[in-house]
């Protein structure tokens, strides 16, 4: 009997479970849709929610806990775009769709993703890459000459000499 057991082992140990649970979850943050297997689907997708619930309080301690949890990136999405975005929502943050069978292993494969991710993609902007310096772009460029594209730079070897 399964008194009082709650959750799914997905044959793991506790340990490989918390890191599929937390890969799972940071996947989903970053990416907006992940697609699985349904079992792993719907053990994520709980545990996505409350994720959500908690990044919507915005308190240091709870904050603490994501950080630990989730990757950088995906904690600082959450943070900053996932829960502003669904704070007048009570629940229901994302939704499974079932997918046809894996071909390998005929397991059946879901599509997890957050319920208006189209709606929170448009609004936030990308981040973008850190440009260099123009200081440090203008010393290599003035160590190198700039040829064009069908020329080759020639370089002079230096022969010994007989004797």
């Amino acid at each position: 009997m399964r008194h009082a057991v709650f959750g799914k082992k997905l044959s793991r140990d506790v340990n490989s479970r918390k890191a599929l649970l937390n890969g799972l979850a940071s996947a989903i943050l970053l990416n907006g849709q992940i697609t699985t297997t349904l079992a792993k689907a719907k053990f994520a997708s709980s545990y996505v929610e409350k994720l959500v619930t908690i990044a919507k309080k915005n308190k240091l301690s709870q904050n603490r806990f994501l950080a630990s949890t989730l990757s950088s990136g995906a904690f600082l999405k959450l943070i900053n775009e996932v829960g502003p975005h669904f704070e007048k929502r009570n629940g229901g943050y994302t939704r499974i769709i079932k997918l046809n069978k894996r071909r390998g292993d005929a397991s059946q494969m879901a599509k997890l993703e957050f319920v208006d991710w189209d709606k929170l993609a448009k609004v936030t902007p990308k981040i973008q890459k850190k440009q260099k310096s123009t200081k440090a772009t203008n010393k290599v460029s003035s160590k190198k000459e700039k040829l064009p594209k069908n020329k080759k730079r020639v370089t002079k070897v230096k022969t010994a000499s007989k004797k």
